[in-house]
């Protein structure tokens, strides 16, 4: 990085003047927290007992034999706590949002990932969650909304410009620019006004200092590591120990989409409408109209279609340090399948653009190379979106079974039978139990302390 807050022509601090002490103080707090041994030792606990980490890095021994090139091996992100590696960046900034004494958190989602990631964090600390997300994105992505409010928080649907991401950001950016006395925005990519982009990297460098670790321990050398990349949060993390050396290879995959004009993608840095721009805070690659204008995107995943993409992303490519493909809708789906018929992993449709990519890298190599994806997330959460693909009779039978039940009976529960059976007695008692606890003033205390 050169100046502060750039790397190279990107990144800086491009926000109006009432959030630019808000952001001092949080950049502040951040490099104190970075050389604070309690802060330090507190996270590395939550990491380890929270989070769950490290997450495995799995050998893919029959995909590898399939492909009879390059081995294949998963670092298993999936396997976090929330199911992706979001919760990485959002549990460390929630825990200096709760050091600088701020009391509520606001952040934007995409796939929904970050946002229940956030939401997580929060209820652990004891911190109010407002989630915004774009209104499209709530409909493909219900499980995460479910779960997120069942965390607490507030799920406010951004139906602004196309309803995704970068609008759910802009809605965040307001809501911040009103209330920062006691509100912390936690930024879920490696993007916006520095020092998100380091922030995030930071927090996100567990990964891949996880991988190198993992990787000596077998004696491995790897030729390359593919990672997903919308806005970049898990690439750079997966890449940061590596980002120095000459090798290995590190190649980011960006969202190919249905085909190769402006609004049928979400590449930034190989589509067309590819330019430099100042956006959400800061400045780097987006996808822009000829009139400057940020412009439509698509992908199948709704955590790739975001116009721009982190600043020191864009100087790794402009570098040449870092390699960019791309992978279709198609491509993504495919490669979602073999690796779960292949090996009994499911990735995200995000992770499984990575994945294609390295599918076809690892038959293009020799054997005896070392092929590392980063599958950031697991694909519970795509359901609704996969579903339709891969059984649409069963699918569509299922949800008319469902929205004609939920017709019937709108509270979602169907009345007892008059005479009162067991299962129903066990549910009152279960009512009953459940109530007591919320109201008891013990376990309120339990609770937040």
């Amino acid at each position: 990085m050169g100046e502060k807050g750039y790397f190279g022509p990107y990144g800086g601090r491009y926000v109006p003047e009432v959030l630019g002490r808000a952001i001092e103080e949080i950049e502040e707090a951040f490099e104190a927290a970075c050389t604070d041994r309690a802060f330090q030792d507190e996270l590395a606990l939550l990491q380890r007992d929270f989070i769950g980490r490290p997450t495995p890095l799995l050998y893919a021994e029959n995909s590898s034999r399939l492909l009879g090139g390059a081995d294949i091996y998963i670092k298993m992100e999936g396997l976090a706590h929330t199911g992706a590696h979001k919760i990485n960046n959002a549990l460390g900034q929630a825990l200096l949002a709760k050091r600088m004494g701020k009391t509520r958190v606001i952040a934007e989602t995409g796939a929904g990932q970050h946002g229940l990631a956030t939401a997580a964090a929060c209820a652990k600390l004891g911190l109010s969650c407002t989630i915004y997300m774009g209104a499209v994105d709530v409909d493909r992505q219900q499980p995460n909304v479910a779960t997120m409010e069942l965390f607490g928080a507030q799920v406010v649907p951004v139906y602004a410009g196309s309803q995704t991401l970068k609008d759910a950001i802009n809605e965040a950016f307001r809501d911040w620019a009103a209330s920062f006395a006691d509100t912390f925005y936690i930024i879920g990519s490696a993007l916006g006004p520095a020092p998100y982009p380091d922030m995030v990297r930071t927090f996100q460098s567990v990964i891949g200092k996880e991988v190198k670790e993992q990787l000596a321990s077998r004696g491995l050398e790897p030729e390359a590591l593919v990672a997903c990349v919308g806005g970049g949060s898990n690439a750079i993390g997966f890449f940061s120990p590596y980002l120095e050396a000459e090798k290995p290879r590190l190649i980011g995959v960006e969202a190919g989409g249905r085909g190769t004009s402006l609004g049928d993608h979400a590449a930034r840095m190989t589509g067309e409408g590819a330019r430099t721009g100042i956006v959400h805070g800061y400045k780097s690659r987006f996808l822009l109209t000829e009139e400057g204008q940020v412009a439509p995107t698509h992908s199948i995943s709704a955590g790739l279609d975001y116009p721009g993409i982190g600043p020191q992303l864009a100087a790794l490519g402009r570098s040449g340090r870092l390699e960019f493909r791309r992978a279709s809708d198609e491509e993504a789906l495919e490669a979602l399948t073999f690796f779960a018929r292949h090996e009994g992993v499911v990735f995200a449709l995000e992770s499984a653009h990575a994945g294609a990519v390295a599918i076809n890298l690892a038959r293009s190599l020799p054997k005896g190379k070392v092929v590392v994806v980063n599958m950031s997330g697991r694909g519970d959460k795509d359901l609704f979106i996969t579903a339709p693909y891969f059984r649409p009779a069963a699918w569509a039978a299922f949800l008319e079974r469902e929205l004609a039940a939920l017709r019937a009976h709108p509270s979602g529960i169907a009345p007892p039978p008059s005479s009162g059976t067991g299962l129903e007695n066990a549910r009152g008692v279960a009512h009953s139990t459940t109530s007591k606890l919320i109201s008891s003033p013990t376990s309120r205390e339990v609770h937040h302390g």
